[in-house]
């Protein structure tokens, strides 16, 4: 099976770096509009959700008061369903719908992406995130600032940023793993898109109060730089590629291991 991710593995590309990002760039511009594009999308979802869920004039919030537990199982089942309708859509087939730069690290780590193109997927993730929580800043207004939503950042829990990268550590760590093994599996490689949305869901029920639940850093960044409010943002950006990261090496260790020392000749990606 060939996929979007194996024409970015194995494009011809200039030796000189500077040569390689631009010939990356003319060669696969469409796969990073994707890519910003649908966390765009995921950030823009995620903003109108909260709205909904969490202002106080809102019916949804009104309906569902005194009901926390309530109302975070509806915004994870939502946000569940947009992550499967990004990854399965055409674009998120075109780029393998990573969407977040902890993910696109990870399988650069498998050798699953050139560097070239890893970069352009980064700087694509962290310009989509910020458009988003623009374009929610602007249409939003006064409700996406409210104290209640703050722009959607995320936010260490009451027991602090320690417990906060230890949970987005966690969470990342086993996102990974869970797709690597699904991805390698071939009755769950159709459906890898559904055990993530699945996961995130969970994720936003059980574990938003110690971390806010990001697993993303161009998502938190965005978010941020919004409400101009970046306390506690390294946890953000350090946990979920290290907890990511740290999957795909042992995952890469593991397969080889398994082969003999030899390394495996395909590693499937998400689409």
């Amino acid at each position: 099976m060939r996929t979007a991710a194996d024409a970015l593995q194995t494009a011809p590309l200039p030796g000189r770096p500077g040569r390689a990002l631009l010939a990356a760039l003319r060669s696969h511009w469409r796969h990073y509009v994707a890519e910003a594009a649908g966390l765009a999308f995921f950030i823009a979802c995620a903003s109108v959700f909260t709205v909904l869920l969490e202002h106080p004039a809102s019916p949804v919030h009104q309906a569902l008061a005194g009901h926390e537990v309530g109302r975070r199982a509806v915004l994870g089942v939502g946000m569940g369903f947009v992550i499967v309708a990004i990854v399965y859509s055409p674009w998120g087939k075109q780029s393998g719908a990573h969407i977040n730069p902890a993910v696109t690290l990870a399988f650069w780590c498998l050798g699953k992406l050139r560097g070239a193109d890893a970069l352009w997927y980064g700087v694509a993730q962290v310009l989509g995130g910020l458009a988003g929580a623009g374009w929610c800043k602007q249409v939003l207004g006064r409700y996406y600032a409210h104290t209640s939503v703050h722009h959607i950042t995320t936010r260490p829990g009451p027991d602090g940023a320690g417990v906060a990268f230890g949970a987005e550590l966690l969470i990342s760590f086993v996102s990974m793993a869970v797709l690597l093994g699904a991805l390698h599996h071939a009755r769950l490689e159709k459906v890898a898109g559904w055990l993530i949305g699945g996961l995130i869901a969970l994720y936003i029920l059980v574990e938003t109060p110690y971390s806010g639940m990001s697993l993303n850093p161009a998502r938190s960044l965005a978010s941020a730089v919004a409400a101009q409010d970046f306390r506690a943002l390294w946890v953000y950006l350090v946990a979920p590629p290290l907890g990511m990261g740290l999957a795909a090496v042992l995952c890469r260790g593991w397969r080889r291991g398994r082969a003999g020392g030899a390394e495996p000749p395909h590693y499937p990606a998400p689409g």
